[in-house]
């Protein structure tokens, strides 16, 4: 446990290498923001299919593009992925010597691509074989295909396979966080590693060169159409990037809390929290002069005694009458014949029944 500590007190000791918390938490960043917009386009869909039914359809694709926009934005301007400027962090080549580049500089683009790629693509194919995985289960479950076929046995070996190279995949990220905890590694993710960067801290050269740079953007004349379209074109794209990520600093629980809200290990807790309580049984009031008995045979109304015509039901106790009875005692008495419950006209419900 001393060594633990004396690694940490280590790893922690250097001024430009974040903490193990600062590294998950931009990593989370990202996985927060997508389910919460996910539920946003769900709702959207839901409420007019006609209308937003795509976005739900094609989620997936439309959010790749806007995150190839977002993350392509933020390396060509600082040097760092959305959420690693957000925690104020940046990105520098391996091996680039001690003096390392402002953030304004820009990766070299080898590093650039490669981390755009790796940003990008990959949360895309993992979550597209996710959801391959799912549907070849469901397929394995109501499959129509003879064991002995060759296709059902290829998914069968498929989904039997899965869970060990997803085991191996997280595990890889497991290992290397706790090697970069202890010291033994300049990277908290092996997508860092494959990319040929590590994540430092962000100095005040590089704030000071991140301020002027979008003080002269905002502030320089250009005199040509296209030197106009295309300032113009970075200037919409910085507002938007800007707009999300300073709304994002004060979104950020809540997107976080619509994570936890909307993830399958708490709708049981969810159902009990929103569940309305249940009712209580109705007061019967028999020993009063004028209230109806309840008959053995359930098809037989209360107050005639002969099987239901017209079934009605009262809505204040959802006991079923004639109409021509239940409208009658209604009218006089206002109230339920059976439960003696407050009771109008407009509690009147006709029920349809399949041979009716």
């Amino acid at each position: 446990m001393a060594e633990l500590g004396a690694h940490l007190t280590a790893a922690s000791a250097g001024d430009d290498r974040p903490s193990v918390f600062e590294a998950v938490a931009q990593d989370s960043l990202m996985a927060a923001v997508k389910p919460a917009l996910q539920h946003l386009v769900k709702v959207l869909a839901e409420s007019s299919p006609g209308r937003y039914g795509f976005l739900w359809r094609w989620f997936d694709e439309i959010y790749v593009l806007l995150d190839f926009l977002l993350q392509q934005h933020y390396l060509a301007r600082s040097s760092a992925s959305f959420s690693e400027n957000f925690y104020s962090l940046k990105r520098i080549p391996v091996g680039g010597g001690r003096q390392q580049p402002l953030a304004t500089a820009g990766l070299p683009q080898r590093q650039h691509w490669k981390s755009l790629l790796l940003l990008v693509l990959v949360p895309y194919l993992k979550g597209k074989l996710e959801k391959l995985v799912s549907s070849l289960r469901e397929e394995d479950e109501y499959s129509i295909h003879p064991p002995s076929s060759s296709w059902k046995r290829f998914y069968r070996a498929f989904l039997a396979a899965y869970p060990f190279v997803n085991m191996t995949w997280e595990g890889w990220f497991l290992i290397q966080q706790l090697c970069y905890i202890l010291g033994k590694a300049q990277h908290h993710s092996p997508m860092l590693r494959l990319a040929g960067v590590r994540l430092v801290r962000l100095t005040a050269e590089d704030i000071q060169a991140l301020e002027k740079k979008l003080s002269g953007s905002t502030s320089g004349q250009t005199c040509s159409i296209k030197a106009r379209v295309q300032s113009a074109v970075r200037k919409a794209l910085s507002g938007i990037a800007f707009s999300l990520s300073t709304g994002l600093s004060v979104s950020v629980f809540f997107l976080q809390f619509l994570d936890w809200w909307y993830s399958s290990e708490n709708q049981e807790t969810i159902k009990s929290l929103t569940a309305l309580p249940t009712p209580p049984p109705p007061v019967h009031l028999e020993h009063e002069v004028g209230s109806a008995l309840l008959p053995q045979l359930k098809s037989v109304c209360p107050l005639c005694r002969q099987v239901r015509l017209n079934a009605t039901a009262l809505a204040t106790s959802g006991f079923v009458f004639c109409y021509r009875c239940v409208y009658s005692y209604v009218k006089t008495h206002q109230r339920c014949p059976v439960t003696g419950y407050a009771t109008e006209l407009q509690h009147l419900v006709k029920l349809y029944t399949p041979d009716s």
